[in-house]
Parts: C-alpha cells; structure tokens; sequence
C-alpha cells in the first residue's frame, strides 16, 4: 500500500443553518464518505495530556470529525509527518489505509467521532511504530 500524507484530505460535511438562528444540522448520507461505513464509534472525557491512537491501519478507511471542541491529529505516512487541528463539525478528516495516527491536544469537552471502513479486526492494526516503517517499507519496493 503506498498511500502518503498526500491521500489525507477533509471532507465537507453539508451543513444546514436555520433560517431563525436555532442552530446548524450537518447530515452524512452515503455519498459523502468515499467508502461503506462499518463502524461508528467516538471518543469523550479524555484528558488533555493524554494521546489516542497511536497506530496504523492495514485495510480500514477512517474519517475523524470533531463533533465538540477540538483536538490534534497526527498523520504520519513513514517518511513525512504533519498535524492538523480538527475543531468544526462539519468538516471530516479522511485518513487512508497505512497511515499512522495520534490524537493529542484534546480541549475540554472534546468529542471525537470516527466513521470507519471496517469491523473491528485486531488484524487489521498495525501497534508498533518500527513494525508500521517496516510494512511501509516493504510496500514500496
């Protein structure tokens, strides 16, 4: 798989502003994420000083939205590195298959939603940061 930093990118989410200032809905149908959702889950009360993730994925497709607050999320695709800020909720983060991720940074009543191309497969995770280098590594020859 020789995905980069160059496969991550947000995706707008439609959002829908009411006309008597009663706030905003956004909606996801199925032609908005470039793939079949298999999994929602999210993340809360986590402590600002603490990181989630922390590992790769083999086959599954995820995007990341920042439901409530804000959070940091690094993306490292084994040569390159870069963080991006997620803090509105109707923008996703879309992250490809063998790409590394963190989520640090996490504000006060921070609500991370991941969207996610696959059941939950231990299989599929990649934990250890010198055996992701290795998969990338053997994927590019």
């Amino acid at each position: 798989m020789k995905t980069s930093l160059n496969d991550i990118h947000f995706i707008e989410i439609p959002k829908i502003s009411d006309p008597d200032g009663r706030g905003n809905l956004s909606v996801i149908e199925k032609n908005i994420l470039p793939y079949k959702v298999e999994r929602i889950y999210y993340l809360y009360d986590v402590p600002s000083d603490s990181t989630r993730g922390g590992h790769a994925h083999i086959k599954l497709q995820q995007s990341l939205i920042a439901l409530s607050g804000s959070f940091d999320v690094v993306l490292d695709d084994g040569k390159k590195r870069k963080i991006v800020t997620l803090n509105k909720p109707n923008k996703a983060l879309y992250i490809a298959p063998g790409i590394w991720r963190e989520i640090e940074n996490f504000s006060s009543g921070a609500v991370c939603l991941a969207i996610v191309s696959e059941v939950y497969k231990e299989e599929d995770y990649i934990r250890d940061y010198q055996e992701f280098l290795n998969f990338k590594s053997d994927r590019q020859h």
